[in-house]
């Protein structure tokens, strides 16, 4: 742990699977990392709000939050810190024509990618378990009750373990 992260403090970053036309929405970071749009939740902010909030600044998208996918614990090896990662589902507004997303000056890149596409891409597991979670929600129709199947135990996972 570094001067900047005292012991057992953590910061919150919520984040969103957002899919439009069978495609999920995904932004490279400065590590060549794709993630799931979102960010920091604010002092008094409901982390719902948050993470529409965070999308619409990274990408002009305007979500409806959804339920909540999953929680883990991301270590970020090359910054030595450990951040709280909350993911929801989210959804398009109905009947309204989505843009394509607009790159914020946050990140290096904006792209759509296909569920098949999503395993091969460097991004960390959690994040590909969300998108698996969210995907399988869609499909069944029930985008109320979504969570990260989690009968198999996960370990805590490092960003340079994100390409495996």
């Amino acid at each position: 742990m570094n001067a900047q992260q005292p012991p057992g403090c953590y910061p919150i970053s919520v984040k969103g699977v957002v899919v439009r036309a069978g495609r999920v929405l995904l932004l490279r970071n400065e590590r060549e990392e794709w993630e799931l749009p979102g960010g920091r939740l604010e002092i008094g902010e409901a982390p719902e709000e948050c993470v529409a909030r965070e999308i619409t600044e990274e990408t002009t998208w305007q979500v409806v939050t959804g339920p909540l996918l999953d929680v883990w614990m991301y270590h970020i090896v090359h910054a030595e810190r450990h951040v709280f990662v909350v993911t929801y589902g989210c959804h398009l507004p109905t009947g309204a024509q989505t843009p394509d997303p607009v790159l914020s000056h946050e990140h290096t890149q904006v792209a759509l990618f296909t569920e098949a596409e999503v395993p091969a891409l460097v991004m960390p597991q959690g994040y590909k378990n969300s998108i698996a979670a969210w995907y399988t929600t869609l499909r069944n129709g029930d985008t109320g009750t979504a969570r990260v199947d989690r009968s198999q135990p996960t370990q805590l996972r490092s960003s340079h373990e994100a390409t495996r």
